[in-house]
Order: structure tokens, then sequence, then C-alpha cells
């Protein structure tokens, strides 16, 4: 049974109903893929891929913009923020250093362009993957939360237009975190939370 909240439980994770309440579909001929661009803070890493950043950096440094290069050699295949938490490494503490921008300007991905050429097996840090989905690790439960930032109006904006909720958006993601029986724990959760608005 699915207990209407600000939260809902399933399995060990505690997941916002902000992820089925909002709608978001990436607008990247809009933001232009701000999301690697700005903030001032390299997007979150685990302890697991900062391991796979270093093993796969030979192989995706063809991919790479001489800045990005220069960062990541400077700085190194992450960074760690005071708290202690792992980062992407940013160039001139702005953009990623991994961001790659297409011929119309659009920021994009290095190592996901590796990927999609099957060079490497590792598509991109899950937390930019899932974005605008954020995790938070505790002891013994994670924490699946919506993340408002206002370089992403365009977003929720089509998201609006299309009827996507953030959950079916980032649906690869959270299969790819969680597996596909949480992700279809979810949905039912999201069909009976639905229902439920409904009956009001």
């Amino acid at each position: 049974m699915v207990i209407f909240a600000l939260m809902f439980q399933i399995g060990k994770t505690i997941v916002s109903e902000e992820i089925l309440d909002r709608e978001f579909v990436c607008n990247l001929s809009a933001c232009k893929g701000a999301c690697c661009l700005e903030g001032e803070a390299g997007a979150p890493v685990t302890k697991e891929e900062t391991e796979i950043l270093e093993e796969i950096y030979p192989i995706v440094k063809s991919f790479l913009r001489k800045e990005g290069i220069g960062a990541i050699e400077k700085q190194g295949f992450y960074t760690t923020n005071p708290v202690g938490d792992f980062e992407t490494t940013l160039v001139n503490k702005k953009e990623c250093a991994y961001a790659i921008f297409d011929d119309t300007g659009i920021a994009k991905c290095g190592i996901e362009a590796a990927y999609n050429e099957g060079i490497v097996s590792f598509r991109k840090p899950i937390s930019c993957h899932l974005y605008p989905i954020r995790i938070q690790e505790y002891s013994t439960l994670t924490a699946v939360n919506y993340h408002a930032w206002p370089i992403c109006d365009d977003a929720c904006t089509l998201g609006t237009e299309l009827k996507v909720p953030t959950y079916r958006f980032v649906k690869e993601a959270l299969v790819r975190k969680f597996g596909i029986e949480w992700y279809e724990e979810l949905d039912i959760a999201a069909q009976e939370y639905y229902k439920h608005l409904k009956n009001k």
C-alpha cells in the first residue's frame, strides 16, 4: 500500500512526489546544454565512478576540448568539494571539463559521445543521466528527489506540453540506478497516486 504524503517509500528508497508531479523533457535547442556549463560545482560523482573516469580517460581524451584536457590534467579526473564529495572537474570554475560542443553550439558530454560510438561502456556519471533527479545516500535509505533549477524552465515547459512526468523522462537512468523491478514498482505507485489525485 502506498501512503501519499510528501514522499513515499519503495524498498530502501524514499521517493519525492515531485518526480511524479513535475513534468520535464530536456529542450536542448532552448537551453544549449546549460547544465554542463553553469553552476558553482561539478556534477556529483560516486566513488566507483572516480575509478571509471581515471580508467577511461585515455580513451575519451580524443573526444574532449583542449580546455577540458588541460583542466583534467592539471586538477585530476575529478575533484573533491569541501565536504569530501566527488565532482567532475571544471574549466576555470565554470563548465564541466568533459563538456564538448556540437556544430550548433549545444554543450554535450564527451564521455557520452565516446559511449555512443561504442568505444566505452560507461555512458556518463549517473548524476548527469538522472538529472533533474538527484540522489542522496543515507546510512539505511536513499532519497530520490527532484532538483529545480531555473536554467531548466524550458524543459519544464516542454514536459508540460508533452505531458511527460519527470520519472518517465528519466526512466532509463532510474533503471540503470535501481533496476527494472524498482522502476515498475514506482510506475505502479505513480498510477495509484494519479488516481488518488483524480478522486480527491
